[in-house]
C-alpha cells in the first residue's frame, strides 16, 4: 500500500479486542487504536480536520501559521501536519504537561510557548494565551494566520463525526450497543456519538470523566461542579465546549486513577497494550459500563495514545505512593 505523504496515514485505526476487560464483563470490549496514528495519538483526526477547514475558508495559505493552546497531543498533531503542508505552528502549552511531549514538541521543530497553569476563568489561561497570540500574528501577518480554537471550533466534532464514528460503525459492521470515552474538547465524543446515534438512537453513548473535571456532575446534574483530582493529561474539563455542547449523552461515570492506573499496568503485562492515562480511564469506563448492562453486548472504547508520553508521571514511584496507586512489580 501506498501513501502520498504522512497525512495520508491519519485515521482509519483498527479495533482492539480487549481482552482482560472483555473477560471479566462478559462482553465484547474493544480499543480503537488511534495510537496508531502519525502524530501518536487520537489528536491527529482533529488537528486535520481543523486544517482542512481552514484551508477551505482561505484562511490560510504557505507559510502561514497555526496557533493553539493544547495539553498537548493537539499541538503534536497541528504540528506534523504544518510540517508536511508548509506552515508553521505556535504551540501554548501549561508548564506542568510532561517533559516528554514538551520534548517531541520541541524536536518537531514547534515554537512552544510555556505558561503557568491557570483556570479558564483566568486570562492567562493557556487557551485565552494562545487566541491572544493568535491575534497578534493574524494582524503582523496580514491575515495568514489562524487560532485552530480545537475547544470550540466545531469542525474539530465533524472530523470525527466523518471520519471515527463512521469507522467504528463500519468496523463493527452495525453491531454496537454502546461507545464509552472521556471528554477533553469534546470533539470525538460528539462526533462518535452523533454517527451511531443516527444509525442507531438506542446505542448509549457514555461519558467516562476523571476526577477532577466537571463534567461527571454536569451530566449528573446540569451543575458545573469538580470535585477530586487526577494524574490524567488532556481531558475532563472546568466548562461546556461548544464541540461538548453537540454531545447527546446517555449517563457518565466518574473514574478513579486508582481504578484507571493499575488498568494500565494490568494490559502492559498481559495484553502487550502500552497505553497512556487518558485510556486507564476509557477502560475503566468500559467495564464499569459492560458490568451495568449485562454480558453480550459490544462495547467501543479509545485508546488514546501512548505510555511513552506520560512516563514521567505514569511510571515515577514516589508520585504512585502519594497517590495511593499500587505500583507494578517491575518498577
Amino acid at each position: 500500500m501506498k501513501k502520498n505523504n504522512i497525512i495520508d496515514l491519519i485515521g482509519n485505526t483498527p479495533l482492539i479486542r480487549l481482552n482482560y476487560a472483555s473477560e471479566i464483563t462478559g462482553c465484547e470490549i474493544y480499543g480503537k487504536a488511534e495510537f496508531l496514528n502519525p502524530g501518536g495519538s487520537i489528536k491527529d483526526r482533529a488537528a486535520l480536520a481543523i486544517i482542512n477547514n481552514a484551508e477551505k475558508e482561505n484562511k490560510i495559505n504557505k507559510n502561514g501559521y497555526i496557533i493553539e493552546g493544547t495539553a498537548g497531543n493537539t499541538g503534536i498533531g497541528l504540528t506534523l501536519i504544518a510540517n508536511a503542508k508548509g506552515y508553521n505552528s505556535v504551540i501554548v502549552m501549561p508548564e506542568t504537561q510532561t517533559k516528554e511531549k514538551k520534548d517531541l514538541l520541541k524536536s518537531m521543530g514547534a515554537d512552544l510557548r510555556l505558561v503557568p497553569a491557570k483556570p479558564y476563568k483566568d486570562p492567562g489561561n493557556y487557551v485565552k494565551y494562545s487566541k491572544t497570540l493568535a491575534d497578534e500574528y493574524i494582524q503582523k501577518t496580514n491575515g495568514n494566520a489562524i487560532w485552530a480554537n480545537q475547544f470550540d471550533n466545531i469542525a474539530n466534532m465533524l472530523g470525527h463525526y466523518n471520519s471515527t464514528g463512521k469507522e467504528i460503525l463500519e468496523q463493527t459492521e452495525g453491531k454496537i450497543d454502546a461507545f464509552i470515552c472521556s471528554s477533553g474538547t469534546g470533539g470525538t465524543i460528539a462526533g462518535v456519538g452523533k454517527v451511531l446515534k443516527e444509525f442507531n438512537k438506542d446505542i448509549k453513548i457514555i461519558l467516562a470523566d476523571p476526577k477532577g473535571s466537571a463534567l461527571y456532575n454536569y451530566i449528573k446534574s446540569k451543575e458545573l461542579i469538580m470535585e477530586g483530582s487526577s494524574i490524567t493529561e488532556g481531558i475532563g474539563s472546568s466548562r461546556v465546549t461548544a464541540n461538548f455542547a453537540e454531545a447527546t449523552i446517555d449517563d457518565a461515570y466518574s473514574i478513579d486513577d486508582k481504578d484507571a492506573i493499575p488498568l494500565i499496568f494490568k494490559l502492559i503485562k498481559n495484553e502487550g497494550l502500552n497505553l497512556g492515562t487518558s485510556s486507564g480511564i476509557n477502560i475503566a469506563g468500559a467495564i464499569k459500563l459492560g458490568k451495568e448492562i449485562g454480558p453480550g453486548k459490544i462495547i467501543v472504547t479509545i485508546l488514546c495514545d501512548l505510555a511513552d508520553r506520560y512516563k514521567s508521571k505514569l511510571f515515577n514511584k514516589e508520585l504512585l505512593k502519594e497517590k495511593d496507586i499500587p505500583i507494578p512489580e517491575w518498577l
